[in-house]
């Protein structure tokens, strides 16, 4: 049990000083990852709206291909009310040609509907794109802090990693899975030391009887009060001098 103790200690200082080097990036990986998802949205609305004028450009020419057919059979239409020998026959083509009227102003109607909403698209696009550029811009420049501060750390994040990993293959794994639960509960810190008679990572006080059953180092204890793993200071003291 005591070696149980003290590699769980182990772990806890080599991850203290992981997470040190963490917070040496400070908010820059969250801010990095922001950027990145803003300029993926921003990239994904450009292309839906170039998308969509595409489509009315497209549609429009569509229409105006159809205009120019409707128009073509108006004039043989018109051309042939001088042929026509009755009143029936005078009617149908008065009827096509009125039919061609109203097929000729929808088409046209829903062709300045879509010109002005190409317009409105590229306006909206013009608008968007010096926002990306902007934050392409700020993305370029934290991805350099960042890349500068994990290139200054890397050779010793390297020796800890190595470090953690031999220290984790020595953990138990109920132990291993009981401490990574307390560290992402407590904010990394999982394993505590009493130090004046109170938890080192709540600073609330160990209750004496307690206190003695962690310096037999036959169990693993854990706060009352905060539920992490209690170690006693001799194990500590010889982790630590180590």
């Amino acid at each position: 049990m005591y070696n149980r103790l003290k590699v769980l200690y182990q772990l806890q200082l080599v991850d203290d000083q992981l997470d040190k080097l963490e917070e040496l990036r400070g908010d820059l990986p969250n801010m990095v990852s922001s950027l990145e998802s803003s300029i993926n949205s921003l990239k994904t609305e450009i292309s839906e709206k170039e998308v969509a004028q595409k489509e009315s450009v497209e549609k429009r020419a569509q229409n105006e291909e159809e205009v120019e057919k409707l128009k073509e059979s108006q004039k043989k239409f018109k051309a042939q009310l001088y042929q026509v020998r009755n009143n029936k026959e005078y009617d149908a083509l008065t009827k096509e040609i009125d039919h061609s009227d109203v097929q000729i102003l929808k088409l046209e109607t829903e062709n300045n509907v879509l010109a002005d909403l190409s317009k409105s698209l590229s306006e909206q696009i013009e608008e968007v794109k010096p926002k990306l550029v902007e934050l392409e811009n700020e993305l370029k420049e934290r991805e350099a802090d960042l890349k500068e501060i994990i290139k200054a750390n890397e050779n010793e994040e390297a020796v800890l990693l190595s470090e953690r990993k031999k220290n984790e293959e020595q953990v138990k794994k109920p132990d291993l899975s009981v401490y990574m639960r307390i560290r992402k509960a407590k904010r990394g810190k999982a394993v505590a030391t009493i130090r004046r008679s109170a938890c080192s990572g709540c600073h609330n006080i160990v209750p004496s009887q307690r206190q003695l059953e962690i310096r037999r180092n036959a169990r693993i204890f854990t706060c009352e009060y905060c539920g992490r793993i209690l170690i006693s200071q001799e194990i500590a003291d010889e982790v630590e001098a180590s």
